[in-house]
């Protein structure tokens, strides 16, 4: 199965284009990863999003800001003008999680609601002589302090198997 998830940063804002048969609208855009070691340069990766992701990518994404992308990663062949044929990665998206304040996307920090407590019900007049007594109502429960929100989730970009100075891989 083909799925990853990307955290990037945004290098050229995404351009939008159409096709020809059903004017299906298709965005493009550069992004860069870190490398896996402190001293590996950045990658980078152009990123396609198809039909209404594609306008949201158009209206919503700046350059700088930063993404954890979700989506397939596929290989194309690509003739360079001198002739020869090259292999580069393309990510087609399929969904985009904003990172940190002002991304544009979502809200990073919205306040939590504030629950208002349920009203009491009010007491009925005492009926007439020799009736019910009326009935009162329960003690209301303590008020909560609002939750605290929870923190922004923080990215492990390590790699799982621990890499060595010997890259010699087992396969």
């Amino acid at each position: 199965m083909n799925h990853c998830l990307l955290e990037v940063e945004v290098l050229e804002a995404p351009q939008v284009r159409y096709t020809q048969d059903n004017q299906t609208p298709v965005a493009e855009m550069a992004v860069q990863i870190e490398g896996l070691r402190p001293d590996d340069p950045p990658g980078q990766l152009k990123v396609v999003g198809w039909g209404n992701l594609a306008q949201d990518l158009q209206n919503r994404v700046q350059v700088g800001q930063r993404f954890v992308l979700e989506g397939r990663l596929r290989m194309n062949t690509v003739t360079r003008q001198d002739g020869v044929k090259e292999k580069r990665a393309e990510f087609t998206l399929a969904r985009l999680h904003p990172l940190g304040p002002g991304t544009g996307i979502a809200p990073a920090a919205a306040p939590a609601p504030t629950r208002s407590p349920a009203p009491l019900p009010t007491p009925r007049p005492a009926a007439a002589a020799g009736g019910p007594a009326p009935r009162r109502a329960p003690a209301p429960a303590p008020s909560r302090p609002p939750a605290a929100e929870p923190a922004a989730p923080v990215w492990d970009t390590s790699p799982l198997v621990p890499l060595g100075d010997d890259d010699d891989i087992p396969f």
